[in-house]
């Protein structure tokens, strides 16, 4: 047996036992005796009498073990020209100050924090300092709109909200505060205060609820670190739900701690000291786990970097931080990459940079499309590994583990599933599917430490959303196989949840949206394959009877909807009228028809709209061609 398979074998057949030894990796205020145990709903809880805090374990346990002085956070902003290092010791002072700062106005343990900050190490301070006092933060990720961070504001109902002034994209400087003023007017709930850093780029005038971070801090107390059971929750993090109403992925804290600690060794093989990048934003599950806990957790140094990849300042942005930095481990999305390999195909920016720091180069957050794996493959010296995982877990389900035993690659597989993660694949009937036969990717209880625990608010949905589909087991909303070497290839989500430039987003959200404008009789909103971001959103609209509008204005109308009320990362910019829409005999629209229509599976319809024939051809296939037969085999 390989040491993989001894470790994994370990980890399913006698979980207890291997989560035990796992938890030494991380520092107790209470070591834990009871190590697994399940709630009402028979859903796995980790060490819940244990009792420690995360922000001591990643920051202030270093700074007592000699690594005060040691880089914690390299700060890189090329869209600001700025850059700054800041030291455990610098780091775990402003995390106390500001902490201090939040106990003055109210803040305590179980008080829910909503976070809304672009990529600044303000935002990781003031996630820390939440987690110090034992308070849940929800971070929202800064390019949503007012109507989003509204609905996250009346859900998590907080009791603070913590902003930065401004966030900057490239050369455009986007104040926050209007965003929140408009977000907390839209709320049926409204929080005590306001906390805001101000940036030179743009200072917010604040009113009566605000109050200025460095004025808070200026004589705030240093706040210890409260103690926290394992089971207790340490953020709410909102994800696009299938119905539309985004979730809260609720975290526990130990076994999130515990379970990062832990990939931090077997998947991304880095030591304490040694430098870890994860290009991604805090507003998501990544910019959580692989910028903020995981690699401070390890005691190395992380990067919070505030830029794009090729817009600023070009296509070398990635080449010049690893050489800069002496960056190990690297972690984006595969999308960056088709952005840099368009821009710069042959890779000649590479020639200019000395990039033999480093050793692995991680790929997730959406499908690692085999032409960008081959071209990264054959471009690099080291393993590129396509990983993957979900909010809802945390952390990687599935992985190449160089920090166990490295396993040859294969394009289009995320290779094997991490120890602790029972992955199986059921057919429709619960059974098990065979070799090459795909079916529903499933999770065997009891989960791993670091999987969520709840649904903010709403423990019935928790159920009826993940386990309620197979009874035991968890239901990850994506389909995909096991090849006859045990690899696992996932192949796309089953519901309405499309992955746009590797942001979750959910399709019934948008068609909320849509189908409120007066025009819209009905709607659907699926997702298109696209070569740079990897799916795109496009909208079916058929008119109200009567409608003699304009085509092109309605679709205008449509996208700027869409844009005021989830913001510019939906990337919705195309909108088709059509005459019908397939239907079951019930009514309901059928949504994998129209997607296969548009990806070319049925009538001979080419699989992108990148260019005006094609979109042609997706309006002609919904606006002409009888669809009947399609929906009469489907009923049948």
């Amino acid at each position: 047996m390989s040491r993989y398979q001894q470790e994994f074998q370990h980890a399913i057949q006698q979980p207890e036992e291997f989560w035990s030894e796992q938890a030494k990796r991380i520092p107790w205020f209470k070591q834990p005796t009871q190590i697994l145990s399940y709630d009402d709903q028979q859903h796995a809880r980790w060490f819940s009498d244990g009792e420690m805090n995360i922000c001591h374990a990643a920051v202030d346990h270093h700074v007592e073990n000699g690594r005060g002085e040691q880089a914690a956070i390299y700060w890189d902003s090329p869209v600001t020209e700025s850059k700054a290092t800041i030291t455990y010791a610098e780091l775990r002072d402003r995390i106390a100050y500001f902490a201090g700062g939040l106990q003055k106005l109210g803040v305590e343990k179980g008080d829910r924090v909503v976070i809304y900050m672009p990529m600044i190490p303000e935002a990781l301070v003031a996630m820390l300092a939440c987690a110090r006092l034992g308070a849940i933060h929800s971070v929202v990720f800064g390019g949503f709109a007012p109507h989003e961070l509204a609905v996250r504001i009346e859900d998590a109902q907080p009791k603070v909200v913590i902003a930065a002034s401004c966030g900057v994209e490239v050369s455009k400087v986007l104040p926050y505060k209007p965003i929140i003023d408009q977000a907390i007017e839209l709320s049926a709930h409204k929080p005590d205060a306001c906390v805001i850093y101000q940036r030179e780029q743009h200072r917010a005038e604040l009113t009566e609820r605000d109050h200025d971070w460095a004025a808070l801090v200026t004589d705030a107390p240093f706040a210890d670190c409260v103690a926290v059971k394992g089971t207790d929750p340490l953020y709410v993090l909102y994800t696009s739900g299938t119905t539309g109403k985004p979730k809260g992925v609720v975290r526990d804290t130990a076994g999130y701690a515990v379970a990062l600690a832990y990939s931090m060794e077997v998947i991304y093989d880095v030591e304490p000291g040694e430098v870890f990048f994860s290009a991604s934003d805090v507003g998501w599950v990544v910019g959580h786990s692989y910028i903020v806990y995981a690699p401070l957790l390890r005691g190395c140094t992380t990067i919070v970097y505030e830029g794009k990849p090729v817009k600023t300042p070009d296509a070398g942005a990635f080449w010049r931080l690893i050489e800069e930095y002496k960056i190990k481990s690297f972690f984006t999305a595969p999308t960056a990459f088709r952005a840099i390999k368009k821009e710069d195909p042959d890779a000649k920016l590479l020639e200019q940079y000395d990039i033999s720091s480093l050793k692995h180069l991680y790929l997730a957050g959406e499908r690692l499309d085999p032409p960008t794996f081959h071209w990264l493959d054959d471009l690099l010296d080291v393993p590129v590994i396509d990983h993957w995982w979900q909010t809802e877990t945390g952390w990687a389900i599935a992985a190449n583990l160089p920090g166990i035993e490295p396993m040859p690659t294969k394009a289009g597989s995320a290779t094997v599933p991490v120890p602790g993660f029972n992955v199986q694949i059921l057919d429709r009937d619960g059974e098990q599917a065979g070799a090459m036969e795909q079916g529903s990717v499933v999770i065997k209880q009891p989960m791993p430490p670091g999987c969520l625990t709840g649904v903010w608010g709403d423990p019935q949905r928790f159920h009826s959303a993940y386990m309620a589909a197979f009874p035991g087991y968890y239901l990850t909303g994506d389909g995909g196989y096991y090849d006859e070497d045990g690899y696992l290839f996932i192949m796309g989500r089953t519901d309405d949840v499309i992955n746009v430039a590797g942001h979750r987003l959910s399709t019934g959200e948008m068609e909320e949206v849509v189908g409120a404008h007066p025009a819209v009789a009905e709607c659907a909103v699926i997702g298109i394959h696209d070569e740079l971001k990897g799916q795109l959103p496009v909208g079916l609209v058929i008119p109200k009877d009567g409608f003699d509008g304009d085509e092109a204005t309605l679709e205008a109308e449509l996208i700027a909807r869409v844009r005021d009320q989830i913001g510019p990362i939906a990337c919705f910019k195309q909108v088709l009228v059509v005459n019908r829409l397939p239907k079951t005999r019930s009514g309901k629209i059928l949504r994998k028809l129209l997607r296969s229509i548009a990806d070319g599976k049925e009538f001979g319809v080419p699989s992108t709209i990148d260019d005006p024939t094609s979109l042609e051809d997706v309006h002609l296939a919904m606006k002409d061609r009888d669809v009947g037969a399609a929906e009469k085999a489907t009923q049948v």
